[in-house]
């Protein structure tokens, strides 16, 4: 700890600076996000909107399915248009053709092209009309305008509501009918995504030609276009990144490394006894296959849904599970696996380490199992009902689906999650503190598990800080600090450092080495991670400040990954360094496939979307989708699963051990996975950026692209790779039923060897 005193001071002012600032930024949006009127009225006094309606609107949106059924400023599902960008689109053809048959008696297309050229100029200097009057909260409009904003209003009322006339529009969107039966909500939906619009084409106060989402969503029509600012941070952001991979090599190649230790002539775990704690958590890690299948099943399902909006190959599944539902379980069964897989390997590793059980863990660890077990049952359960039955929007808030990506499940559950959380770092805590008090050159390596779980449980409060009438942009902001924090943040470092520990208790790696280069590593990845979370929120109604912090810094967050490929060859060679280490062979392979998705996913493809000027023109389209799959799964996910073969090592019989299906799984998962990305996702996502940059997002994201033959035909083609995918996922639940039976067998062959008076006796 002494040697290593200096990198942890570092990482604490980092740690405190950074998250100071990200504080400061959070309290800008709060005073200067896109203001909620109390009305919107025309000049001549009809109220179009009155107050509340807009917070209601937001509510009802979520409770339909939210961020799953479509996406408001760029963030949600991608079936479904974006509807901030879809309403400005349509109310801007209304008011064209609202104006030239007032003025002209035609048709805006029958127009001469000067005369549209002055519409187009009228229009953009009415859209982009900052009317509202902070003292009394109104937006006021021009009786043309709110003619527009009537007929859009009826064309969402008939969309989310019953009309046979737009089953067809349903259908390519994927939403069901009636996904609004209450009227007061019908009603109030329109009310919030004009409000979604407006803040997207209203010029700031102050401003000319700057909306309060920094002019996203690109709509020629009324000149939103990308900021002078959003091209310059994108260039200075490159600029940074290049100059310090160079940095970062130079550094590299001026530091002597240490080589690695002579490995032991036999297997240090080998002879170790499992603890009564240990053991119970292998149920942890059977479950974690189980989500795991049921996350590929739901994908699968959500995927065919881009073809068929309410049907599976014929059969009206929609009826019983709609796309809103199966898309929420896949994105959430995703997040709970391989927190699930994370949580579990620390409770196994706990007593391993210090060489001591505390009192009633065993019990600790139970009880946390089935506690976990009842909120993803419990949760998953009441969203599902919440959708079906349309409880409500107090319902959905609390018990239901929030509908928030990734973040779905009802405040109850997050409530209970986040005590189960703190739990599990109280459990893990009781079983390190003796190691934690020992002095060794480990200590560093178990204080940074140690510190990364309190993270994880702690940060897990930022998804009560909103609630149910909190602003959209404030909503944003604390799911991003939740989502990519905690997710892409904390369970990194805490992975890391488990790793780290593994392979010093292996003896393939000095501890004192490890000790040094994990916490440089998590300065390095922090440094640009805290505040690189502000790339999210480039679009979402905040200071156009957060584009330049949040492109410099998520430049940042590629720059470790420039030495991933280093670390990924000397894992291998450690794979090769005695005969014995080859029984950890497929979680060393598993790591090393970490390095290459945390390369491709997190680097090039996290990187080709999140420069301003790119995320501008390609927010919510499938090139998001495919950074998301090849880093959720292919970082994480992969984590998760070497974590839990190597735990599962060390709690079964290792006769039961098959390495053929561990190979199977192995390439199966990564070839199916990189079929899936480069196959379907990048093409679908770069034909769509096209649409986006020649005509706005509002195409990019209509069902004339979406539901177009190459689109249609790119969604077939993620089959090959998700069939190979799945057989992948098949291996892995077949090795695991492996084990399941070599267990059973086990303990039929020690009781038919005890005599009956024994059996009787136990």
């Amino acid at each position: 700890m002494h040697s290593t005193r200096k990198l942890w001071t570092w990482l604490a002012v980092i740690c405190v600076l950074s998250f100071t600032v990200l504080g400061w930024v959070g309290t800008e949006i709060y005073l200067t996000a896109p203001p909620i009127p109390n009305q919107v009225v025309s000049t001549q006094g009809k109220v179009l909107f009155s107050e509340g309606q807009v917070q209601r609107g937001q509510e009802a949106w979520l409770a339909a399915g939210g961020q799953q059924l479509g996406t408001v400023w760029g963030h949600g599902s991608y079936v479904a248009p974006d509807w901030s960008a879809d309403w400005l689109h349509r109310e801007s053809l209304a008011l064209l053709e609202i104006w030239a048959q007032k003025e002209n008696k035609l048709s805006f297309e029958q127009l001469s092209t000067p005369r549209q050229g002055e519409l187009k100029a009228r229009l953009k200097e009415e859209m982009r009309g900052n009317t509202y009057d902070q003292k009394n909260g109104v937006i006021t409009l021009s009786p043309e305008r709110a003619a527009a904003v009537q007929l859009v209003t009826q064309h969402y009322v008939a969309l989310f509501g019953n009309d046979p006339s737009l089953e067809k529009l349903r259908e390519q969107y994927a939403m069901n009918k009636g996904s609004l039966p209450d009227p007061a909500d019908l009603q109030a939906l329109p009310a919030f995504f004009f409000w979604s619009s407006w803040a997207a084409a209203a010029d700031r106060p102050g401003e000319e030609g700057l909306s309060y989402t920094s002019n996203w969503p690109h709509e020629p029509l009324v000149e939103n276009t990308p900021t002078a600012g959003a091209g310059i941070w994108s260039i200075a952001s490159v600029i940074l990144m290049i100059a310090a991979i160079a940095g970062m090599i130079f550094y590299h190649s001026a530091s002597k490394e240490e080589s690695d230790p002579v490995p032991p002539k036999t297997d240090p775990l080998f002879d170790m006894k499992p603890t009564p704690s240990m053991l119970a958590t292998k149920k942890y890690f059977f479950v974690v296959i189980g989500l795991i299948l049921a996350q590929v099943g739901m994908g699968v399902i959500t995927a065919h849904y881009a073809v068929e909006g309410h049907s599976f190959f014929g059969f009206p599944l929609a009826e019983i599970l709609p796309f809103t539902v199966s898309r929420t379980i896949h994105t959430q069964f995703a997040v709970l696996w391989i927190a699930t897989a994370w949580l579990a390997t620390g409770l196994y590793i706990a007593p391993a380490i210090s060489g001591y059980e505390p009192k009633f863990q065993k019990l600790g660890v139970n009880v946390l199992f089935y506690a976990l077990l009842f909120i993803v049952v419990g949760s998953t359960a009441m969203g599902w009902l919440g959708s079906l039955q349309h409880k409500g929007n107090e319902f959905a808030f609390w018990i239901g689906n929030q509908g928030l990506e990734f973040t779905s499940m009802g405040r109850v559950w997050q409530i209970l999650l986040f005590i189960g959380l703190l739990f599990w770092v109280t459990l893990l805590g009781r079983g390190l503190l003796p190691a934690l008090k020992k002095p060794s050159e480990s200590r560093g390596l178990i204080a940074m598990v140690f510190l990364a779980a309190m993270c994880i449980g702690g940060f897990y409060a930022t998804s009560l800080t909103w609630g149910p009438h909190t602003h959209y942009s404030m909503i944003e902001y604390w799911r991003w600090w939740l989502v990519h924090l905690w997710v892409e943040g904390f369970f990194e470092v805490f992975a890391t450092a488990v790793i780290a520990l593994l392979f010093t208790r292996l003896g393939l790696i000095h501890a004192a080495t490890a000790n040094s280069a994990i916490i440089l590593e998590t300065i390095v990845f922090l440094f640009g991670g805290i505040l690189g979370t502000l790339h999210h929120l480039y679009f979402t109604g905040t200071p156009t400040f957060v584009i330049a912090i949040g492109a410099m810094f998520s430049a940042l967050e590629v720059v470790p990954l420039a030495m991933i490929g280093v670390e990924a060859y000397r894992n291998y060679q450690r794979s090769k360094a005695a005969a014995w280490v080859q029984s950890y062979k497929w979680s060393i392979l598993c790591f090393i496939a970490v390095g290459f998705w945390n390369t491709v996913g997190a680097g090039l493809l996290g990187f080709s979307i999140n420069t301003p000027i790119a995320l501008y023109y390609m927010q919510g389209l499938n090139m998001t989708a495919a950074h998301g799959h090849a880093a959720l799964f292919g970082v994480y996910g992969m984590l998760g699963i070497g974590l839990l073969l190597f735990c599962l090592r060390g709690l079964s019989s290792r006769a039961a051990w098959s390495d053929k299906l561990l190979q199977a799984m192995f390439w199966m998962l990564n070839i199916g996975l990189a079929m899936m990305v480069f196959i379907s996702l990048v093409p679908a996502g770069i034909y769509q950026a096209v649409a986006s940059i020649t005509k706005g997002m509002w195409f990019a994201r209509s069902p004339e692209v979406i539901h177009s033959h190459l689109m249609e035909t790119l969604v077939w083609l993620r089959v090959p790779g998700d069939v190979v995918f799945a057989i992948g996922t098949v291996c892995l639940a077949l090795f695991a039923f492996r084990l399941l039976i070599a267990k059973k067998a086990a303990n039929i062959s020690l009781n038919s060897s005890i005599p009956a008076k024994k059996t009787k006796q136990a």
